[in-house]
């Protein structure tokens, strides 16, 4: 296009020049003849500029139909581009949407399973305060002496009554010396009846929990220790009566933590328990003491029940050999009738021999027969 467009401007000067000649030769044709040449020559460069308008009458021709095919290229181009970014953008717009909307339904499923989980939060927090407030009430009971007394008196009794029946066991017993026992189990002799006390050393054993240095730790654990042991002493001393409790007693510690510690730091203080004839015992622990004391129980009442079974026994052999005589009796009836009923049948079928020797004597049917014999006596078993 900028090549036509030179030519179309280059052709155009040249236009105007032949015509600028061609007026300028006009207006010195008066000058004569001999110009005649140079007319001829002006002749022949007008036929050229007519030749050339025409050439570039049919250049701007081309040119026109040039531009317009051009024009209606770029338009074709222009609605292909423009149907093409239309669909591009239905496209986008559709995965947009499609995107918003899976979005939105991820959106809502987390916001339901977040208010789920807030729900379960919220219900874990009232059950943390209720907790909370169980575990305060126990820490004001457990600070407090006589209420440490009865919540471990309380535990024992709640194990003692789940695991031995009502017979067993005594609580707040009172022993000869008018002292009372936590619980009193009720066992024959031996070993006889065992006393359980209930003790809880918790201040100590925090002082121990809670020491900050080495030093502070050594001196929580010997107070803990004689802490342990004087609870020891005072249950062998007040629980442990000749004649009236066994040889040893129980005595019962409502915490494994207290009982855990008391093992694993402090050996020396179990064995002085044990020295003493107190044994020491957790919940679990007295659990699985209170199993062997119910084993030990039914031994007792099936030795207490030997005397009636065997009594029983020798009533029974006493019937079996009655009956056994009886039996042997009917077997001897039995066995006498069955040599009558013998004996029977010999004496009939003597009866039907001579029956038929008899019919035979009338009809004559034996002439050889002499006289009939006379009738024999019987024997007393014939």
């Amino acid at each position: 296009m900028v090549d036509a467009a030179t030519m179309i401007v280059g052709a155009i000067a040249l236009v105007a020049v032949g015509a600028a000649v061609v007026l300028a030769l006009r207006a010195q044709g008066a000058a004569g003849a001999q110009q005649d040449g140079l007319a001829r020559a002006v002749d022949g460069v007008a036929q050229t500029q007519a030749a050339l308008t025409g050439r570039l009458a049919q250049l701007a021709e081309s040119q026109v139909t040039a531009q317009a095919q051009l024009s209606e290229r770029m338009q074709a181009q222009e609605r292909a581009l423009a149907r093409a970014v239309e669909e591009r953008l239905a496209a986008l717009g559709k995965r947009m949407d499609d995107g918003l909307q899976q979005a939105s339904q991820r959106q809502s499923t987390t916001l339901h399973d977040l208010r789920e989980r807030l729900a379960v939060i919220d219900a874990a927090q009232k059950n943390i305060t209720e907790l909370s407030a169980q575990v305060v009430s126990l820490q004001d009971i457990l600070s407090n002496k006589q209420a440490r007394g009865a919540f471990g008196e309380i535990q024992l009794n709640d194990i003692v009554s789940t695991m031995l029946p009502p017979s067993a066991y005594k609580f707040q017993a009172p022993l000869g010396d008018g002292r009372r026992v936590d619980c009193l189990l009720d066992l024959p002799n031996p070993p006889g009846a065992i006393a359980i006390d209930a003790k809880f050393p918790l201040e100590s054993f925090h002082a121990l929990r809670s020491a900050r240095d080495e030093a502070e730790r050594i001196a929580a654990g010997r107070a803990f220790a004689t802490a342990i042991l004087k609870h020891v002493r005072d249950i062998a001393e007040k629980y442990i009566v000749p004649g009236e409790t066994a040889e040893s007693a129980l005595m019962f510690l409502p915490s494994e933590a207290i009982y855990a510690e008391l093992h694993a730091n402090f050996p020396d203080v179990v064995e002085k328990s044990f020295r003493a004839k107190v044994w020491i015992v957790s919940p679990t622990t007295l659990m699985a003491t209170l199993n062997t004391v119910r084993a030990v129980l039914k031994d007792a009442r099936m030795r207490e029940q030997a005397g009636v079974i065997q009594k029983e026994v020798r009533t029974l052999l006493d019937d079996i050999e009655r009956l056994d005589s009886r039996v042997t009796a009917l077997d001897k009836h039995f066995t006498q009738a069955a040599e009558d009923i013998r004996q029977i049948r010999i004496s009939t079928d003597k009866v039907v021999k001579r029956a038929d020797r008899i019919e035979a004597v009338q009809l004559g049917d034996d002439p050889a027969i002499e006289e009939v014999a006379p009738p024999q006596p019987k024997l007393p078993n014939a």
